[in-house]
């Protein structure tokens, strides 16, 4: 697996004082995801869980609705440093899978503070998602306020750096599925979702499940996005959390959708901008 800091001279200035040391960096390097081996995006992320990266990718596109229809996931061996991932998925009806391809298709790379950057024209932006079904209250704030102190104690690499996102999924027991890094916030969130799809551990998209999805949680380090609540939708979680604020037009999403989104999970306090219905006071 490729490292994902590395070390670097540094000098520091403190209250006057200047020392030399080294400081621990977080790597960031460009992907290529190829689908049936042709190049759709370039995105900048953290190596590592690129299989991962590359399957939510995939579903957050619209490219696959679920872990079946992904054949499998590999490095191309003829590509420099296995920067360049390629998924073979089925394509069982070739002109919606087309389309799709078409609409992710990105000219130029995704920024690590962007996931939607390159597309082509505004109505590629934009996936179309079905809403939510209304649900009775089945989270508490207490459960989602203890959210980030579970999430910070497994960020091992932003330990080291303080220079990564992350993105966790959630049970409504509280209990953490998984946790991703990435310097792209976009990136740790498709890490999530392609580690579901690749392990069946939590039904993704269209995939049935031994385990429950209505009631998980997408916790999220920084801001809650568009794109983030987008890619929640398609993964069909019907709730965002972030440590941050949400945007306008993530509320909105949210909204038509009939997703619980929260925001400024912070300590003992917490903003619930829809959703609230799904929510208890306890």
């Amino acid at each position: 697996m490729k490292v994902q800091s590395l070390s670097y001279p540094v000098a520091r200035w403190c209250d006057g004082k200047c020392d030399r040391g080294d400081d621990a960096v977080t790597v960031e390097e460009p992907l290529e995801i190829r689908v049936n081996g042709e190049a759709i995006a370039v995105t900048m992320r953290t190596p590592g869980n690129d299989d991962e990266l590359a399957a939510g990718f995939c579903l957050t596109e619209g490219i696959v609705g679920g872990g079946d229809e992904i054949v499998s996931v590999e490095f191309c061996t003829d590509a420099p440093d296995d920067n360049v991932v390629d998924v073979r998925v089925e394509m069982r009806d070739k002109t919606a899978r087309r389309d799709a391809i078409e609409r992710s298709r990105r000219i130029g790379f995704l920024s690590s503070s962007c996931g939607i950057c390159g597309k082509l024209t505004l109505d590629r932006i934009e996936q179309a998602v079905r809403p939510f079904p209304a649900q009775a209250a089945v989270l508490s704030c207490r459960q989602l306020a203890a959210l980030p102190a579970k999430m910070r104690r497994k960020q091992t690499v932003f330990s080291r750096t303080g220079g990564l996102h992350s993105a966790s999924l959630f049970g409504a027991d509280g209990r953490m599925v998984v946790l991703r890094e990435d310097v792209g916030r976009h990136n740790a969130v498709d890490k999530v979702i392609g580690y579901c799809l690749l392990t069946r551990a939590v039904g993704i998209g269209g995939d049935a499940s031994c385990e429950s999805r209505e009631s998980s949680v997408l916790m999220v380090s920084g801001r809650a996005s568009f794109e983030i609540v987008q890619k929640a939708a398609l993964a069909r979680i019907p709730t965002v959390a972030a440590v941050s604020a949400p945007s306008s037009l993530a509320i909105d999403l949210a909204q038509r959708l009939g997703m619980t989104l929260v925001g400024f999970v912070r300590g003992r306090r917490l903003n619930v901008y829809c959703g609230a219905e799904r929510l208890t006071d306890r």
